[in-house]
C-alpha cells in the first residue's frame, strides 16, 4: 500500500515525520516536493536582509525523512482517484494520500500587478528583493509593500532596517534611503488580529519610519505607477506584494473548503495553507505556521487509522477520524529587529518578544530534527539583537505566523 505527501512545507513535512512513525511496516510512504530542500517559511523575509540565514533556514528533504522523497512539481491531483501528475515524471498513483501543496500569493486580476511586482513566497522572491532594493538605497525614491498582514508588515521592516544600516555605515551618503509605503484595503495593519496586537504593530513600523496606508485599494500597476481607488496615484520604483492567498496551480488555483477530519475526498486529505479548513466549532481556522503544524497531528492520526483499516481488510464502518480545532497559541510578528507578541490577552515587545520568536524558531527547527541550524538560528537572531543595540532591541516572529 502506498500512501503519498504532496508538498513538504509546514504542514508536510510534519504529516510525513509523524507517518514515518505511525504506518504500518507494509505500507509505503512517498513525499512529493518541487524542491529538494524545506524552508523555514516564517523566517524568509529575513533573506532580503541577511543572505546568509538562508543557509539556517534551509534543510534537505533527505537529512529530515527517511522514506522515499521524489523531487517533482506537483501539476494536478484527482484526489477520487488518488493521483498526482508529476511534472517530468510518471503520474503517482496511492492508496491514501494528503495534499500539503500550501498557498501561493493571490494577485485579484489587478491589471499589472502580476508583471511588476514581486511576491515573497520562495526564497528567490527574497533574493529578487533583496537585489533591487540595493539598487535604490543611494538613489532614494519610494518602495512600496502591497499588502499588511504579517508578511507585508515583516518585509517592510527588514527594508527599512537595511536603509539605516546603509546609512549608519557611512555608505548613504546623506540620503536615508528609500521611501517605505505600506499598503492595506482594510482599516487597519495586521487587520485579521486583535485590535491591541494592530496597535502595537502599527507603532512598531511608525517609530522605524514606515508609512501605514490604510483602507487603500490597488486597482492597477503600470511600470512606474499604482493606480489607486477613491485616491491619488502613487509613485514607486519598487513594489513587493504580499495582499493574499490562492490555491496552488495543482487545484486550479482554488482552496478547497475541508471540515474539521481534513478529508478532501474518501481517501484524500488536505492539510495547511492549500485548503480552507473549517474547524470542529464550525470556525474557518486561518492561515498560518501552528495551525498547518497541528493540522498535520491529526491528518497522521487519520491517515495511519485508513491505511490499517484497509490493510485489515476490514469492511463495515470506517474507522472514526479525529478532528481539529483551532486554538491559538498567540502571535508574533518581526518589524526590522523589533517584534511583537500576543499571547494571551498580553502584547509583549522587546527582549520578551524575542525571547519568545527564538524559541519558537528554534523549537520548530529542533522538532523537524534540524537541531544544528536550530543552534545557528538561536545565534544569529541573538547576534542580531546585540547589534541592535537599541531598548526595543527584538526580533520577530510568532507563537505563531502567517506564511
Amino acid at each position: 500500500m502506498r500512501v503519498a505527501v504532496l508538498g513538504a512545507g509546514y504542514a508536510g513535512l510534519t504529516l510525513a515525520r509523524k507517518l514515518e512513525s505511525s504506518l504500518p511496516e507494509s505500507a509505503d510512504l512517498v513525499v512529493v516536493d518541487e524542491s529538494e530542500t524545506h524552508v523555514v517559511q516564517h523566517e524568509l523575509h529575513r533573506v532580503v536582509r541577511r543572505p546568509a540565514v538562508e543557509d539556517e533556514i534551509s534543510i534537505p528533504l533527505t537529512d529530515l525523512l527517511d522514506c522515499e522523497v521524489r523531487q517533482a512539481a506537483v501539476t494536478s491531483v484527482d484526489p477520487e482517484a488518488g493521483v498526482a501528475r508529476l511534472d517530468g515524471a510518471d503520474d503517482l498513483e496511492y492508496d491514501v494520500g494528503a495534499v500539503c501543496l500550501g498557498a501561493e500569493t493571490a494577485f485579484y486580476d489587478i491589471p499589472g500587478l502580476r508583471e511588476h511586482a514581486t511576491p515573497l513566497k520562495r526564497l528567490d522572491h527574497a533574493r529578487e528583493i533583496r537585489e533591487r532594493y540595493l539598487g535604490l538605497l543611494d538613489e532614494g525614491g519610494r518602495v512600496v509593500v502591497g499588502g499588511a498582514g504579517l508578511s507585508g508588515v515583516q518585509v517592510a521592516g527588514e527594508l527599512v532596517e537595511m536603509a539605516r544600516a546603509h546609512e549608519s555605515d557611512g555608505d548613504g551618503e546623506g540620503n536615508s534611503g528609500p521611501e517605505v509605503v505600506l499598503l492595506e484595503q482594510l482599516d487597519s495593519v495586521a487587520p485579521s488580529f486583535p485590535e491591541a496586537f494592530q496597535r502595537a504593530v502599527a507603532d512598531q513600523l511608525g517609530q522605524r519610519g514606515v508609512e501605514i496606508r490604510t483602507e487603500t485599494t490597488v486597482e492597477a500597476v503600470d511600470g512606474e505607477t499604482i493606480t489607486v481607488a477613491d485616491g491619488a496615484d502613487l509613485s514607486y520604483d519598487q513594489l513587493v506584494w504580499t495582499g493574499g492567498l490562492q490555491g496552488p496551480s495543482a487545484l486550479d488555483d482554488e482552496r478547497p473548503v475541508v471540515r474539521s477530519d481534513l478529508r478532501l475526498a474518501d481517501e484524500t486529505f488536505a492539510v495547511g495553507d492549500v485548503a480552507r479548513v473549517v474547524d470542529t466549532d464550525g470556525e474557518p481556522v486561518p492561515a498560518s505556521a501552528q495551525a498547518a503544524i497541528r493540522e498535520a497531528g491529526v491528518a497522521a492520526e487519520n491517515v495511519t487509522a485508513l491505511v490499517e483499516h484497509r490493510l485489515a481488510g476490514a469492511g463495515g464502518f470506517e474507522p472514526r477520524l479525529d478532528r481539529y480545532t483551532f486554538d491559538s497559541l498567540g502571535w508574533l510578528v518581526s518589524v526590522g529587529d523589533g517584534a511583537v507578541a500576543q499571547v494571551g490577552d498580553g502584547v509583549l515587545t522587546g527582549q520578551a518578544a524575542l525571547a519568545l520568536k527564538t524559541s519558537v524558531g528554534a523549537g520548530y527547527l529542533g522538532s523537524v530534527g534540524a537541531v544544528e541550524n536550530a543552534v545557528e538560528l538561536v545565534q544569529s537572531e541573538l547576534g542580531l539583537a546585540v547589534d541592535g543595540a537599541d531598548d526595543d532591541a527584538s526580533d520577530p516572529e510568532a507563537v505563531d505566523t502567517e506564511p
